[in-house]
C-alpha cells in the first residue's frame, strides 16, 4: 500500500511524538533512579514512582512507536527490510519493547513495596543496582535510532535473488556473441576471395608478359629474315 501525503504526514508526526515521549519517559527514570541512588527524604517516593508510573508509559509509548513505524515503513518506499537503517530500528524497537516486559516490569511491584517501606521509617535493604542499566541502555539505543533515522546509512539490503535473476541476462549475451563469428568468417572468405582475384589478375598479368615476348621475338626473326633476304638479293 501506498499512503497518501496527508496520511503519511500524520503517522510520521505520531511516530516522532511517540518516541519523544518514550526518551522523556527513559529521561524520567534516570531522575528518579538517581534520586533514589543519591539518599535523602525523596528516596522512597522516588522508589514508589519508579515502581507504580513507569512501565506502562513507557511499554505504550514503545507499542506505538513500532505500530507507526511499521505502517510507515509498509506504506512508503522505504519498507521494513529494504534498507538496512529501517531493519535496524525495526530490530531496535523490538528488543526494547521485550526488555521491557520481560526484565524490567517483572521486578516494579518489589520496587514500589521498596520505596513505601522507606516512606515509613522502615530500615530495610534493598538491590537497586539493576535499575542502573536500564536508563542508559534504552537511552543509548533510542539516541542510535535517531541518528539513523537522519543519516539513513549503509544503503539497501542486498538480496541474493538479484544475482540468481542477473545469472540468465548473462547467459543471453551467448549467442550474441556467437553471432559475431559468421562475420568474421565472412570477412575471411571475402579476403580469400580478393586474394584469388589478385591471384588471378597476376596470372593474366604474366600471360601479357609472354605474349608479349612472343610478339617480340616473332617480330626480331621477321626482320632477321628479310635482312636475310636482302643481302642475298644484293649483287
Amino acid at each position: 500500500m501506498n499512503l497518501r501525503p496527508a496520511h503519511r504526514k500524520f503517522w510520521l508526526v505520531l511516530h516522532i511524538l511517540s518516541a519523544s515521549a518514550w526518551i522523556g519517559v527513559d529521561v524520567m527514570v534516570a531522575v528518579l533512579v538517581g534520586a533514589g541512588e543519591l539518599g535523602g527524604s525523596s528516596r522512597g517516593l522516588a522508589y514508589q514512582a519508579l515502581g507504580s508510573f513507569v512501565v506502562w508509559p513507557m511499554l505504550v509509548s514503545g507499542l506505538v512507536c513500532l505500530v507507526t513505524g511499521l505502517v510507515l515503513g509498509l506504506g512508503t518506499k522505504w519498507g521494513l527490510v529494504r534498507y538496512w537503517w529501517v531493519a535496524v530500528k525495526l530490530v531496535l524497537n523490538v528488543v526494547l519493547c521485550t526488555l521491557i516486559l520481560v526484565l524490567l516490569r517483572p521486578g516494579m511491584p518489589a520496587i514500589r513495596a521498596y520505596g513505601e517501606r522507606l516512606s515509613a521509617g522502615e530500615s530495610v535493604s534493598f538491590d537497586v543496582s539493576r535499575l542502573i542499566m536500564p536508563p542508559i541502555v534504552s537511552l543509548t539505543l533510542l539516541s542510535l535510532a535517531t541518528v539513523l533515522s537522519v543519516y539513513k546509512p549503509w544503503g539497501r539490503v542486498r538480496r541474493r535473488t538479484s544475482s540468481r535473476r542477473a545469472e540468465p541476462v548473462g547467459r543471453g549475451v551467448e549467442p550474441a556473441g556467437r553471432g559475431v563469428e559468421p562475420v568474421g568468417r565472412r570477412g575471411e572468405s571475402v579476403g580469400r576471395r580478393g586474394e584469388s582475384v589478385g591471384r588471378g589478375v597476376a596470372s593474366v598479368g604474366r600471360r601479357e608478359e609472354s605474349a608479349a615476348r612472343l610478339a617480340d621475338e616473332a617480330s626480331g626473326q621477321r626482320a632477321r629474315q628479310a635482312t636475310a633476304k636482302r643481302a642475298a638479293r644484293t649483287p
